[in-house]
């Protein structure tokens, strides 16, 4: 079975590869791409105004991230995750970004925190706009950076591993009732608590923040 879905054409830009990445992963984590569906990298290139190439390379990087699996001569499925892979996304987040935002309150320069300042705004506008691609990639460029400050690039490996292997599947419908915005400007309030050296707030507003995402995760839609 093959499938079409609603993207936006894409222009001729450099890293045709990375652009088509990231919208694809935004449409996969918010559910427009939906689990056991299979999608042609053809058909994905005539949606995006590509060649199949770019298309084909982003989904095998996806693939790698255990998040779509090749079907042979016919294209890329979607792997399912069910409610305890996403609680278990969820307890190896617990363990490991609280503490660690709280270790780097304690350690960070002022002018390193305040330099996320502009992602943690703009995932905010994202929200406001209802832009699903803008503040899922915001997002994930805050946090990485984020816990990059930490100078331990293998937990923000596995971090990312982690959130690319959710769906985000209450996105579009929080964003279309403007509920998105109170998860969005928690990145705001988050650097507002670290500059202020407050380990033990910006701790438990990180445990906030993922009680948040993980509701978010379980507003799947209905087939």
């Amino acid at each position: 079975m093959d499938a079409a879905f609603d993207l936006p054409a894409l222009p001729p830009r450099q890293n045709l590869r990375e652009k088509v990445g990231t919208e694809l992963r935004a449409a996969l984590i918010t559910g427009r791409l939906r689990p056991g569906v299979i999608y042609s990298a053809p058909k994905l290139a005539q949606t995006f105004g590509v060649s199949p190439t770019p298309v084909r390379e982003a989904m095998l990087d996806l693939a790698k991230e255990g998040l779509v699996e090749a079907v042979r001569n016919k294209g890329f499925r979607v792997v399912d995750i069910d409610e305890r892979e996403l609680d278990e996304c969820t307890a190896l987040r617990r363990l490991i970004e609280p503490p660690t935002v709280a270790a780097i309150t304690g350690t960070a320069a002022g002018a390193e925190l305040e330099a996320l300042r502009p992602l943690a705004e703009l995932i905010v506008t994202a929200a406001v706009e209802r832009d699903l691609t803008g503040y899922i990639d915001a997002d994930h460029r805050f946090h990485s950076a984020l816990l990059a400050l930490s100078g331990n690039r293998r937990l923000v490996s596995v971090v990312a591993d982690l959130r690319y292997r959710s769906r985000l599947y209450g996105v579009p419908a929080l964003a279309a009732a403007d509920r998105l915005l109170p998860s969005a400007h928690e990145h705001v309030e988050l650097l507002d608590l670290m500059l202020a050296g407050d380990a033990e707030g910006a701790e438990a507003l990180m445990h906030r923040h993922l009680d948040h995402v993980r509701t978010i995760w379980a507003a799947a839609p209905a087939d």
